[in-house]
Order: structure tokens, then C-alpha cells, then sequence
């Protein structure tokens, strides 16, 4: 059975149905918790809780290397990842949803990469982002009339802290959102040749604005934005449940050193 895979938060447990919880063993031990198949629309979900279902884990220690692979290992060819972003662009508001297609890594200190030898593989990412997932996830959320944007560059940091003012206003003369967990998610995706692509919504101005980010105000509006999010996963995923016509299962074509 082919499954897709959605990692992010608890907002999904509404939509949901004949829901089944499995454990997945793993060679990098245990995932951020149990995975959950089920149906979202008739279609075959894993959903895979980043932080853990009560969220208890920090972004810097989520074991992605064994998220990624449970995913895999289940059947998964397709990740969407949800998350939660801070603004760096003044036309990114909050509450917007952002599909992004590039990404900046400024992690510190994280386990990037399945292939630490002796296979040594370079993976291109160039495009880091599915474009099949990208160009059907923007065109369901424009037809729910949604604020959504299909362009961005997400500035990925190590966590769990925000930006100082100083960082805030560096990063913003480079991407537009940021956030603290595609890395290294996104490139582990891409080194098991899977699609992945990210329903982002923004939560807040980063530091670079008048008023400094705060968790409540994080957590605010993204109970306000379930049901947005919940409706464009409703509707977009039967749109990706067809045959892969993307290029994401050539990615270790010519990569091998």
C-alpha cells in the first residue's frame, strides 16, 4: 500500500478517518511518536506528529533521520510537511499560507545526511521542492480564496530560540519566511528520492518588526488556521494521488561520488 505522508502538528486528528495507530522500527531508533494511517478524503494517510502528539520534543532533537525513514519504510512517496513560520516579507501577513520552493539552511548542529559512508552521495538541490506538490497545493488554496503565496525562501534555524533583532534583519535581505524544522526533514526526503512539499503558515512579524515573537501569539493563529489548513489538505490530497510526474525520484541519479 502507497500512503502519503504529512508531518506537522495535531490539527489534523479531525479529519481523519479509520485511523490506526503503528510503530515503525527504525535503524536510527525511535520516530517523534507512533505514526497514524487512516483516510483523508478516501485517500491512505501516515501522519507522523514532528514534535510528538503532546509536543514535547524541540526542533534541535526531533530524530528526523528516523521519521523520514519509518516514512519510507511504510510506503510513503509523497510528504507534505506542515508548519508554523515567521514573516520576513512585509507582504507575507499573518495568517497567509506560503508554499515555498527554496530554502537557507542556518542550522548548527544537525544530522543532515543518510549517506555518512563509505557510499557518499551529493544530492542536488537546486529545487529542493516537489513542483508537482508546490503547483497543486497553491492552486487548491487559491480556490478556497485563500491568502496564499507560491514562491518563498524559507531560513531554516537551529532553535529552539528566536531571532535576536539583529539575525531578524540579516535574515530578511535573504528569505521570506523562517522556521525551524524543514531541516533536515527536506533533505532526507530527498536522499530516499521522495516528493516533498510544505503548506506553511505564517504565525507572526519576526524580530526585524516592532514586536518581538511570542509562543502565544504563535500558537494563536495557528488554532485559528487549522481549518484552513485541514480544508486544503481535504482537497489537495486526492490531486496528488496519482502517478509521480515530477523529477523527485531521479534525485540520486549522478549524485553517487
Amino acid at each position: 500500500m502507497t500512503y502519503i505522508g504529512i508531518i506537522g502538528g495535531s490539527g489534523l486528528y479531525n479529519i481523519m478517518d479509520n485511523k490506526e495507530l503503528m510503530n515503525i522500527d527504525t535503524p536510527y531508533g525511535n520516530t517523534s511518536d507512533k505514526i497514524e494511517v487512516g483516510k483523508i478524503n478516501n485517500i491512505d494517510v501516515a501522519f507522523l506528529p514532528r514534535h510528538g502528539k503532546k509536543h514535547t520534543i524541540p526542533p534541535h532533537k526531533v530524530n528526523y533521520k528516523a521519521n523520514i525513514f519509518a516514512l519510507h519504510k511504510l510506503g510513503v512517496e509523497r510528504i507534505i510537511g506542515l508548519n508554523a513560520v515567521g514573516s520576513l516579507n512585509e507582504d507575507y501577513h499573518p495568517g497567509d499560507i506560503v508554499i515555498p520552493d527554496q530554502f537557507i539552511d542556518f542550522t548548527k548542529r544537525r544530522d543532515l545526511t543518510y549517506y555518512d559512508g563509505p557510499d557518499v552521495y551529493h544530492t542536488s538541490m537546486a529545487d529542493p521542492f516537489c513542483s508537482d506538490i508546490n503547483k497543486k497545493a497553491y492552486e487548491t488554496g487559491k480556490k478556497l480564496n485563500y491568502r496564499i503565496h507560491d514562491t518563498g525562501s524559507y531560513l531554516c534555524i537551529e532553535g529552539p530560540r528566536f531571532s535576536t533583532r539583529s539575525e531578524s534583519k540579516m535574515f530578511k535581505n535573504f528569505a521570506d519566511i523562517i522556521g525551524m524544522t524543514l531541516v533536515p526533514e527536506i533533505n532526507l526526503a530527498a536522499e530516499l528520492s521522495l516528493c516533498y512539499g510544505m503548506i506553511a503558515t505564517v504565525t507572526d512579524y519576526d524580530a526585524w518588526s516592532t514586536k518581538p515573537v511570542e509562543v502565544s501569539d504563535v500558537i494563536n493563529i495557528m488554532k485559528e488556521s487549522e481549518e484552513k489548513v485541514s480544508n486544503m489538505l481535504y482537497n489537495l490530497i486526492p490531486e496528488i494521488n496519482d502517478q509521480r510526474s515530477c523529477n523527485c525520484s531521479l534525485r540520486l541519479e549522478n549524485a553517487k561520488a
